[in-house]
């Protein structure tokens, strides 16, 4: 879309269209909808200023990015927004030119543009990354880390700080912009570098003029990056598109590192989201009129079952303490740090320290419950050997969204949680098929008195009839179904194991009999289980996590080390390749896994 040569007005006209397009989609669609509302002047003041064709446009997680896909030849096929087959919710290389990183999780924007304006120095080029950060993501350390060999190294970037009152803290009004917009300004920087000139090697004028400089600058929310060696504008209006333009095109002249720290609402523009905190980040179809979802109700979430379980025992154990990163209500841990605020926290978008933290706590005799989802615990990955493993210390990491979690896509996919924990020592890894094996997972964990992993999916766990549960015994397999005939054995864990007796039911509609293993542990394994498992003809392994790796290969390494006859083995786990984005039965389907398709292929 061409914007450079629309006028003030026509660009305000712009901002409202895109608006209104992103409200139409996401209310039917779904999506990170306030975050995206409150960037659009932002983003389309980026485009009047910047040349996304040249100049590297990089998104801090990118789920504000929807005004930049609708300006780069996206606007008719943002319909399909999420939807299998159609446009991500993330910026996507593979989908558009424009997109310059694949972008899901967060604070990675500064790294990236710092690696960009490496690479455009060394060629030599006329090109200036620009990183849009915020929702959070100035949380993580990583985001310091590159600011640190920024300010070392004085590369041209502008980061540009989208302060929707989740980012940094509130600027102190009206002298702070003044003072900042006339520090950054091309009149300014003239008159500095003049003074620089005039002094010249006195020492005595050089400390004058420095201290003047900095007793503005103090007065700024801006004193931290200046420390960093960034220079600094801000705050600026971030829905004052007249004001964005000028600022960005100060930053772009200004030819070395500069963060343009910009003031939003989150929710720009539609009433009912504006300041509305997590519940508008990301949302489910909804009627944008009354602003109520469009499906409610449906079978409780495996969240919840974990979050009430968990309350309950905190509230008869005051040695249990939790942690989660950033994602309180999405963990279901929002409920405890309400009750407990003294035994339940928040870190922010700081895994690696959610899980050393919780290291120390069970160090202290505690019994902390660190709540991720599988997705971000790769971001946790050397603290969870480091810090747990290696001291063998009893951190319990309950592992949320295990599986196919739908319309996030590839950045968000839980599938490799099994595969990259099993092959730490002293980690226990198990799973629950249901409510009743949550609850109970819940209280096991704890007296393990070991590091220990449980996972359960997004949503619903896979229903089924069958309710039996056997509490769990470290290291132990329960038999849901034996079978005299011995033909066809179906092992499943975790959501699998439920998946495994929904199969189970579908096959004996057609007459097809078949036995059923809940593994329940990974690791340890049950070995005596599975030395009865080999006695079947064939084998069908059902997991919702990757096949490299995973409960498959468990199997079978163990059957290789018992001196038996190996079965012939099915794997109906996750192939190696990232999973796309779209309705999770969509997905399923498209892989061949889902129940039915399950059951089809094994009554051939």
């Amino acid at each position: 879309m061409d914007v450079k040569n629309k006028d003030i007005n026509e660009l305000v006209a712009l901002c409202a269209d895109i608006r209104k397009r992103i409200l139409d989609v996401v209310s039917k669609n779904g999506g990170h909808l306030s975050s995206s509302l409150g960037a659009v002047e932002l983003i389309v003041a980026m485009h009047a200023v910047f040349d996304h064709t040249r100049d590297p446009f990089i998104f801090d997680v990118s789920h504000q990015a929807y005004a930049h896909k609708l300006l780069t030849g996206r606007w008719e096929s943002f319909v399909t927004l999420r939807q299998f087959g159609g446009i991500s919710g993330f910026t996507k290389p593979a989908e558009s030119d424009a997109d310059y990183f694949v972008a899901g999780h967060s604070s990675t924007s500064v790294s990236l543009a710092v690696g960009a304006a490496k690479a455009i120095w060394i060629k030599n080029e006329d090109r200036l990354p620009v990183a849009l950060i915020g929702d959070g993501a100035l949380s993580a350390g990583m985001v310091y880390e590159a600011m640190n060999e920024l300010g070392d190294r004085k590369y041209p970037v502008v980061i540009i700080i989208n302060d929707n009152e989740m980012s940094i803290a509130k600027p102190i009004g009206a002298i702070s912009l003044a003072l900042s917009s006339a520090i950054a300004s091309p009149w300014f920087q003239k008159i500095k570098a003049s003074i620089d000139s005039l002094i010249g090697g006195n020492e005595s004028l050089s400390y004058l003029a420095k201290r003047f400089e900095e007793s503005l600058r103090l007065i700024t929310p801006g004193i931290l990056f200046e420390e960093l060696g960034l220079d600094y504008i801000g705050p600026v209006d971030g829905h004052d598109l007249a004001a964005l333009i000028k600022v960005f095109e100060r930053a772009r002249g200004m030819k070395k590192p500069v963060v343009v720290h910009t003031r939003t609402i989150k929710g720009k523009g539609y009433e009912p989201s504006e300041g509305g905190g997590e519940h508008w980040h990301g949302v489910q179809p909804f009627d944008p009129e009354s602003g109520k979802p469009l499906v409610t109700g449906g079978e409780k979430s495996a969240t919840k079952i974990f979050s009430e379980a968990l309350l309950a025992l905190a509230e008869k154990d005051d040695r249990v303490a939790g942690v989660t990163a950033a994602m309180p209500s999405g963990t279901g841990l929002d409920k405890l740090i309400e009750k407990f605020p003294d035994r339940f926290w928040d870190v922010a978008i700081a895994e690696q320290h959610a899980v050393t933290s919780c290291a120390a706590l069970a160090k202290e005799g505690f019994k902390p419950f660190c709540a991720l989802y599988s997705t971000f615990l790769q971001r946790g990955y050397d603290q969870v050997i480091h810090d747990c493993a290696i001291g063998d210390l009893p951190v319990i990491f309950a592992i949320d969204r295990a599986g196919i979690v739908g319309d996030d896509g590839s950045t968000h996919q839980g599938s490799f949680d099994i595969t990259f924990l099993r092959g730490v020592p002293n980690l226990v890894l198990f799973a629950p098929r249901d409510e009743a094996s949550l609850r109970n997972a819940v209280e096991f964990a704890p007296s393990l008195g070991k590091p220990c992993a449980f996972r359960y999916p997004r949503g619903a766990f896979v229903k089924h009839t069958i309710a039996e549960f056997a509490p769990f015994e470290l290291g132990k397999a329960q038999w849901i179904k034996k079978l005299a005939d011995r033909k066809l054995l179906l092992i499943g864990y975790g959501n699998g194991a439920a998946k495994a007796i929904r199969v189970g039911e579908i096959l004996a509609e057609s007459g097809v009999s078949a036995a059923i293993l809940d593994l329940r542990f990974v690791k340890p394994i049950d070995r005596e289980a599975l030395v009865e498992a080999a006695e079947y003809e064939k084998i069908a392994v059902l997991s919702d996590s990757s096949i490299n790796g995973g409960v498959t290969g468990a199997i079978l390494e163990t059957f290789a080390t018992i001196a038996i006859k190996i079965p012939r083995v099915i794997s109906f786990e996750l192939p190696d390749i990232f999973l796309p984005h779209g309705a999770s039965e969509k997905i399923e389907e498209s892989l061949n896994i889902s129940p039915d398709q399950i059951a089809s292929e094994l009554a051939k």
